[in-house]
């Protein structure tokens, strides 16, 4: 169901005030409403909201709704804050915007790109979706950083999370892109990874900013990848990187 942004908000509002608050009652004051506010009447036309004595109740539809666009915007904040590196000032009115254009289909993309994450930048938690619960029962492939992963396990990057604008050039500068193949060999002392017929070797911090979309199967025997004795690494200068 659509709805106006601002009647959208109100629901957001209410969900929190009930479900995050724990407030027995709601009432209209309580969420700075006026009893003749058109967003207010678009909700009770729409029986996602009633009212008595200017208290504020849920429908089974209206509750749906406001945890639905509670999850979209936890969402499009992290999603704003993972991977497009929002400023924290303008984090909120982003996701706010954001969040409007989320439909059902990009919502459980993004869920699945992020991982399905459990809690928005804030520590909030994210009401889970029919894709969080697909993952438990039929192990949907997620979204891990390389760092999490065992070794064995591979699947495509899905993108680079740096600060550092030279580090992401730096990988794309030998051909770690998103959409590439790659699989983890081993996690320790460095982790040593493949991508086509090459190995790469990096510290921990470089291995927690690639993202992989995680391929689900069972993990291949990766004891002949491994560097063999006489195995050279050729250090650079740059911390973190071993070839």
């Amino acid at each position: 169901m659509r709805i106006s942004e601002g009647s959208q908000e109100i629901l957001e509002k209410l969900w929190i005030a009930i479900e995050e608050e724990k407030k027995d009652k709601v009432s209209i004051n309580d969420l700075g409403l006026d009893k003749q506010s058109p967003q207010l009447q678009e909700l009770i036309d729409d029986k996602l909201v009633s009212i008595s004595d200017d208290f504020l109740k849920f429908t089974p539809q209206g509750h749906k709704e406001a945890e639905t666009a509670i999850r979209r915007h936890r969402l499009a904040e992290r999603l704003l804050n993972d991977v497009l590196e929002t400023k924290h000032s303008v984090l909120e009115e982003n996701a706010c915007e954001f969040e409007h254009f989320i439909h059902e289909g990009t919502e459980e993309s993004i869920c699945t790109l992020l991982g399905h994450p459990k809690v928005c930048p804030h520590g909030k938690p994210i009401p889970p979706g029919e894709c969080c619960l697909k993952r438990k029962e039929v192990g949907e492939p997620v979204v891990s950083a390389l760092a999490d992963l065992s070794p064995g396990q591979g699947g495509r990057i899905a993108y680079i999370l740096s600060s550092q604008s030279n580090e992401v050039q730096k990988l794309v500068s030998i051909g770690i892109l998103p959409g590439t193949s790659v699989q983890l060999i081993q996690r320790y002392p460095s982790y040593v990874f493949k991508v086509g017929n090459t190995q790469y070797a990096v510290d921990k911090e470089i291995a927690s900013q690639i993202y992989v979309r995680i391929e689900i199967r069972n993990h291949t025997d990766v004891s002949s990848d491994l560097p063999k004795k006489g195995w050279r690494h050729r250090h650079r200068r740059r911390r973190g990187w071993i070839f």
